[in-house]
């Protein structure tokens, strides 16, 4: 290809090549030709090869070697030349190559220049590309500028000012006094970049928030003249006089009326004036009423303005953009703790988004609808919330499982409804909820005692429905276990009459313990519940003790061990074994008591600001122990970000479990465990340092706690 071609022929043989080769050939040889002519003397093809050069560089591909041009033809006094050459600068420098630093000189002879379009190109090539360095030496030029008389000017000068405070925040002050004086102007590209302005120097300085309150009456009659206007097609948007400058005329406004009573009873009417008028049926108009509706929730406005704010939120609701009922919804999550009474009016259309097609309305959705659910909607909302979580995506389950359980906990109108509704989310959405659940359905279950009977019925038949939901499992073995004796009776009132005899009830555990799709953990369970039916059934412990048997050589060794205990409770210690077994005790897998169980009563260790921490000892052999911690929290809110540290003497081996969470609910609704593991082969005087760390109510407390004695009859 001729190196002499123009632009547009240039574009059309790259746009022809076939493979990427080609182009990349074709590109190389321009390239050259485009180098060697820079190094001649004529500039009369410069600006048409400087041209050429910038398409490449478009495409992808290195144009570094044109920068130096740039610089030549920004000092061209031809305003094609400088063109082109303020372009190629702004595309191909940046403030980290020392290129940049060669125009100054040129742009500051620019600034100064007779024509306003030489005066624009330089100005828009700092406000692009400008450094510190350049910001600083070139700041009392801009100054100078922001007052000419030409709007023209202006408007480009207060949008190279924002540059420059936004490289040098200490320069704002003296940009100060002009931008004031800039919102007398009629133009309105002038208005935006003085509003524009304003607002970095009050976000980069609240020092300016009282200097520029004072223009607050300014600002007011500014948006007013643009809400009352007439039609004016050169400014006009889809029916809204300038819905750019309303936009930053709203979100200055909202910021200096914030945490300031004049201020904002200055815009008041103006703001109910501008929610009112406006016309949301376009885009244009919904930008300006939800910027209205952020500045009146932002400020100290007036308990009907908030309303009327919220209002317009749900209309937001009904909107067939999606991006619209999107930041609706993320709005409404915000202003929902402080307007809660406001937001609950459009409970309806609020849960009507959780069908939506759209995952990320979906999910705002979701997170609306469980801050919306109170005592007294509490039965309603829990049955739209299980209607969403048996068609929820998978993505959501987790979230939407954790929500139910904690707003069920909170609000539970009876312990009856609580259990059904746990109950009907682990039947739908078992494999998705937390660990915490399980040891929490069961100190749930295991406090209500009149409900014993209808717990168990209800979990066996879920459990012969279906033992794919590993939660479920979990807690109907641990309920068969404790309580099989009332389901063997039969009779329930609470619940449709089921015969079940023991061989039923064996035949369901030992499933369990056989199916694929059983986790250890669920393994483990049934064959605690096996085997604590062994005190409360007659005919089939030879059945039990067979089963027993079998498990004592798993390859699972947590499951073995506990087979192994079992089997010697029915040899060695079958004395002892209906002692054992009959206690009806929150036991879990991890907590299955060994040959010779003692428990000693729980002992507060520590009581302070609401919280309060028991520990329990349980003998496991003559030199291992469990210490379990308990933590309750008595205050008004949620303890967060929970955590125990231990430590004991060398001689000692500690091993930390897992806890059961990270977050005591308030007002003694539930708590979180913590059991740590104790060696001690020399039976050495046991002690223990404990530290605690939370957070209350947005405060972070730590302290330490000094155990040294425990409750441990095996060592005493």
């Amino acid at each position: 290809m001729a190196p002499s071609v123009c632009l547009q022929e240039m574009i059309r043989v790259i746009r022809s090549a076939r493979t990427q080769g080609e182009e990349r050939g074709v590109i190389q040889r321009e390239c050259a030709a485009i180098r060697a002519q820079f190094r001649q003397a004529d500039s009369g093809g410069r600006s048409h090869n400087l041209a050429k050069l910038l398409y490449v560089h478009m495409l992808g591909y290195p144009a570094h070697f044109g920068q130096m041009e740039c610089v030549r033809m920004i000092a061209s006094p031809r305003y094609s030349e400088k063109r082109i050459g303020y372009l190629g600068a702004m595309m191909l420098l940046d403030e980290k190559q020392d290129a940049s630093l060669l125009i100054t000189n040129s742009i500051k002879n620019d600034l100064s220049h007779s024509s306003q379009y030489i005066q624009s190109l330089a100005l828009c090539t700092l406000a692009c590309m400008g450094s510190a360095e350049m910001c600083r030496d070139l700041a009392p030029e801009i100054e100078r500028l922001l007052k000419a008389s030409n709007s023209y000017i202006k408007k480009k000068a207060a949008l190279c000012a924002v540059h420059i405070v936004r490289k040098i925040p200490e320069l704002g002050e003296l940009f100060t006094p002009s931008a004031h004086s800039l919102l007398s102007d009629k133009n309105h590209g002038v208005l935006h970049g003085a509003v524009v302005l304003i607002t970095e120097l009050c976000e980069r300085n609240p020092g300016n928030l009282d200097e520029f309150r004072k223009a607050v009456p300014e600002l007011v009659q500014i948006m007013k003249g643009l809400v009352t206007s007439g039609y004016s097609p050169e400014h006009n948007v889809a029916g809204i006089s300038d819905p750019f400058l309303q936009v930053r005329v709203l979100r200055l406004l909202r910021i200096l009326g914030r945490n300031n009573d004049e201020a904002s009873d200055a815009m008041n009417d103006l703001l109910a004036q501008v929610a009112t008028n406006t016309d949301s049926s376009k885009t244009a108009g919904s930008a300006v009423l939800y910027e209205t509706v952020l500045t009146i929730m932002d400020i100290k406005s007036e308990s009907g303005l908030r309303v009327l704010a919220v209002n317009i939120l749900g209309r937001f609701l009904l909107n067939n953009d999606r991006n619209i009922r999107y930041i609706s919804m993320t709005s409404l999550q915000k202003i929902v703790q402080t307007d809660h009474t406001a937001v609950q009016r459009h409970r309806g259309t609020i849960v009507d988004c959780l069908k939506d097609q759209d995952a990320s309305v979906k999910r705002r959705a979701l997170e609306l609808s469980l801050a919306l659910v109170s005592a007294a909607n509490i039965r309603s909302m829990m049955k739209e919330l299980l209607r969403f979580l048996s068609t929820c995506p998978p993505e959501l389950r987790s979230h939407a499982t954790s929500g139910i359980f904690n707003a069920a906990e909170r609000y539970a109108p009876s312990q009856r409804w609580h259990i059904d509704t746990i109950l009907h989310v682990l039947i739908t959405a078992g494999g998705d909820v937390r660990d915490e659940t399980v040891p929490n359905l069961i100190q749930l279950i295991s406090v209500a005692s009149e409900l014993h009977c209808y717990t168990v019925h209800k979990l066996y038949r879920a459990l012969i429905s279906d033992i794919s939901q590993q939660s479920l499992v979990q807690v109907a073995c641990w309920c068969i276990g404790e309580y099989g004796d009332l389901l063997l009776k039969g009779d329930c009132d609470e619940i449709e009459p089921m015969q079940v005899t023991e061989d039923d009830v064996l035949d369901v555990l030992e499933t369990i313990l056989q199916s694929h799709m059983s986790s250890p953990t669920s393994r483990g369970f049934a064959l605690t519940a096996i085997m604590k039916l062994s005190t409360r059934i007659t005919n089939n412990i030879d059945r039990i003790r067979s089963v027993v048997s079998i498990y004592g050589s798993c390859i699972d060794v947590e499951l073995q061990q506990r087979a192994v205990e079992y089997n010697a409770l029915f040899k060695k210690y079958d004395h002892m074994r209906y002692l054992i077994m009959s206690s009806h005790t929150i036991m879990g897998f991890n907590s299955v008591t060994c040959l010779c169980v003692f428990s000693a009563p729980n002992v507060t260790v520590y009581e302070k600001g609401g919280v309060n921490l028991k520990l329990q000892c349980d003998n496991q052999t003559e030199t291992a122990i469990t210490v379990t911690f308990t933590a309750s929290n008595s205050t008004q809110s949620d303890i967060t970000s929970f955590t125990l540290q231990a430590a004991v003497p060398k001689s000692v081996q500690l091993q930390m479990k897992a806890p059961s969470g990270d977050v005591i609910p308030a007002q003694g609704r539930g708590t979180v465990t913590q059991t740590i593991l104790l060696n001690n082969p020399n039976k050495a005087s046991l002690k223990m340092r404990v530290r605690l760390s939370y957070t209350s109510q947005g405060t972070l407390c730590q302290d330490m706690v000094q155990i040294d004695s425990f409750p441990s009859p095996a060592w005493n």
